[in-house]
């Protein structure tokens, strides 16, 4: 199958595969190390027919590609997340639904809009998640990337499903929220660690909005209510759903875990937009938290300015004084990052560390290296993955029985522009600006994506 136009995201390595594959071992250049054994799979978008109208990114088929490491050795397989709207799709032999940039289809028989499952991944209570904030998960057998099904906690699960839930390393319980064009516009739900909804509560917004990711620490979640607005009544007039109003303040809701609307605190900073968050935790009296920030965004549509920094996500810092109510930010590195990963043995926990993709100067989303943070002395470390070669969100596999928080490698799948190649890099997490310890070399080419997950071999022993 190929898929040819002039949208950038339909060429190039943005283009989707055809082919599910399963290998045997692979060729590798350096050594795997002997204590690295588990699975990386990353999700993303990967249309198996051509799209109707404008095509976008986000709209894709959900894909998985994985590679499990153990005894130095590494197979690779792919697998779609066979959702509902996949097996229409496929019955039907061309796509049914259109875009995210096109009108919803109201008078479509299976509905408005697809469910794709394509955008990150999770492991918990004893299962892999596929997730798309605009459905329900879906359940994955591993190492097989096989579609289990819809994941509905036993038909508990009443909102949409964020790409981002929050798993605490301490409790074990997973913390989510959902999404909505119509009220409740926003709800907030616990998981316990063996996977029992425990509540779901709705929390009051003033407009729905794209809320992509969210922070937990030990004691409160975090809400993100920023100016990329959804109004019905824009469609109504022609105009985009999804629109960046800058005169709208940047909102942040903090929230006891178990809490509920009435006992929600709101914070007020100025006009930004962020997709993904680093960490939070708590200090003193504050609340901190770190994320990729932009003073705006055009990704779903304009923000009405000539902002010349709208799309560049930045390492900040956002701290909340619950005491005194006060808010102070500040910008802690000026180079272009998005896709941040920590240990998620922290989440929720003081963190020292931060990685990211370094973003390179590219018209659409591609990234040159890796950045490693170093929050408490404000140093950074980069890794560059080399002339026309091209990576993704680099995943935390923690050295197993490791005490210090970067002892550890990050992985992620690289494609070089030039051989129109993809292989799978593994870089030590205490040694970033170094050559990779080992490049796997994948037998088929490996789309850009989104987000990814490490499952160690004891989680997959236990699946």
């Amino acid at each position: 199958m190929s898929i040819t136009a002039d949208n950038p995201y339909l060429s190039g390595n943005f283009a989707p595969v055809g082919q599910e594959i399963a290998t045997d071992s692979l060729p590798v250049l350096g050594e795997l190390p002997p204590d690295l054994s588990g699975m990386f799979v990353r999700n993303g978008p990967n249309p198996q027919w051509p799209p109707i109208g404008q095509y976008h990114w986000f709209d894709g088929d959900g894909m998985l590609h994985g590679v499990q490491i153990s005894a130095g050795k590494a197979t690779y397989r792919n697998r779609y997340v066979q959702t509902q709207g996949w097996k229409i799709e496929r019955e039907a032999g061309k796509a049914v639904w259109s875009g995210l940039l096109e009108p919803p289809q109201m008078d479509n028989p299976y509905g408005a809009y697809k469910r794709t499952a394509n955008t990150a991944l999770i492991w918990h209570g004893g299962q892999m998640l596929a997730l798309h904030e605009g459905s329900a998960p879906h359940a994955i057998k591993v190492p097989e990337l096989e579609t289990i099904g819809e994941y509905t906690y036993n038909d508990k699960l009443v909102s949409a499903f964020t790409a981002h839930p929050k798993v605490d390393p301490v409790t074990g319980e997973m913390m989510f929220f959902g999404y909505s064009f119509a009220p409740p516009y926003l709800q907030y739900s616990v998981v316990s660690a063996v996977g029992e909804l425990l509540q779901t509560v709705p929390i009051d917004l003033p407009v729905a909005v794209m809320m992509h990711d969210f922070a937990i620490t030990k004691n409160y979640s975090i809400f993100l209510d920023l100016p990329l607005t959804m109004r019905a009544e824009r469609l109504q007039r022609g105009e985009p759903l999804f629109m960046f109003e800058r005169d709208r303040p940047s909102r942040f809701g903090i929230l006891p875990r178990y809490g509920n609307n009435s006992n929600i605190r709101w914070f007020e900073s100025e006009p930004c937009y962020i997709f993904h968050i680093y960490n939070a935790y708590e200090t003193g009296d504050e609340v901190v938290l770190l994320g990729c920030r932009m003073s705006s965004t055009t990704v779903l549509g304009d923000d009405n300015s000539s902002d010349p920094d709208a799309n560049l996500p930045r390492l900040h810092e956002w701290r909340f004084n619950l005491k005194t109510g006060t808010v102070s930010d500040k910008r802690l590195d000026d180079i272009p990052a998005e896709f941040p990963r920590i240990n998620e043995n922290y989440v929720g926990l003081p963190t020292r560390y931060g990685y990211a993709g370094k973003a390179a100067n590219t018209p659409v989303p591609l990234f040159d290296g890796l950045i490693k943070y170093d929050f408490s002395s404000g140093k950074s470390q980069i890794h560059e993955f080399g002339q026309g070669r091209f990576g993704g969100e680099a995943v935390f596999a923690p050295r197993p029985g490791a005490t210090a928080e970067d002892d550890g490698w990050l992985i992620t799948f690289v494609h070089d522009e030039t051989s129109d190649t993809s292989e799978l890099v593994v870089v030590h997490a205490q040694d970033v600006s170094s050559e990779p310890v080992a490049r796997v070399i994948i037998p088929q080419r490996v789309p850009y994506g989104f987000h990814g997950a490490w499952i160690s071999e004891a989680q997959l022993k236990g699946a």
